[in-house]
């Protein structure tokens, strides 16, 4: 004779495994994060006078932090500069000799992932040797289509650069994560970070000091202000 206490005991079990198997589903199919990854001057700044990124401290620790963001995106989203930019420097650095082992792999990472460029100038055939995994988006469909894009299941939605166009979505609620590092330099003048105050909350998610460096990461959620 089976013992009611074993048939509760039963169902109870079998209630916590469909739970844990609709816990671990609904994990899968989780929305994927927009996550702004920039490095800005102790001041500020995004950037020094005249544009000029160089007097950031771009160092190996810097290249280590960006790597390890790279590994856990399916999409890299970038404005046209930024774009650019990228475009013209890393392809052929995971070829080259003389390049660090972090620095060939974030190569092979950009040249692997997908790539949505936001820009009402931009044309395809100007997107060699990224045109197989480049989408342009104009600015007037972005919120939308990232906002889609989002909702889907996959990897982080990664920013690197693109200052203008990450405020935008900042102020406009679709960022998830700012990962902030602060070098040990003082601009004095350039570009803010920061354009206006946004609308948001932000928390602070973790603080580390980078190995062999001097510069500061700093990771913020980002929530919508409440009242």
């Amino acid at each position: 004779m089976v013992d009611p206490s074993d048939e509760f005991r039963g169902a109870v079990d079998s209630q916590h495994l469909r739970r844990a198997e609709g816990a671990r589903e609904k994990g899968a199919r989780r929305v994927r994060k927009l996550i702004v990854c920039n490095i800005m001057s102790l001041d500020g700044y995004y950037a020094g006078p005249d544009d000029n990124v160089l007097v950031l401290p771009l160092d190996a620790a810097f290249d280590a932090y960006n790597a390890e963001r790279l590994r856990a995106a399916d999409t890299l989203l970038l404005g046209r500069r930024s774009y650019e930019g990228f475009k013209s420097f890393w392809p052929s650095v995971a070829d080259d000799e003389g390049a660090t082992p972090d620095q060939r792999e974030i190569s092979r990472l950009d040249n692997a992932i997908d790539k949505v460029v936001i820009s009402d100038s931009l044309t395809q055939d100007e997107t060699e040797p990224w045109r197989h995994n480049t989408r342009i988006v104009r600015r007037a469909d972005a919120h939308q289509q990232l906002a889609e894009l989002k909702r889907q299941t996959g990897g982080d939605i990664l920013v690197f650069g693109s200052h203008t166009l990450w405020n935008d979505l900042l102020a406009h609620g679709l960022v998830d994560e700012l990962h902030l590092m602060i070098g040990a330099v003082v601009v004095g003048a350039g570009t803010p970070a920061f354009e206006g105050q946004p609308p948001a909350e932000l928390h602070v998610i973790d603080v580390r000091k980078l190995d062999g460096s001097e510069n500061v990461l700093v990771r913020y959620e980002v929530a919508a202000r409440q009242g």
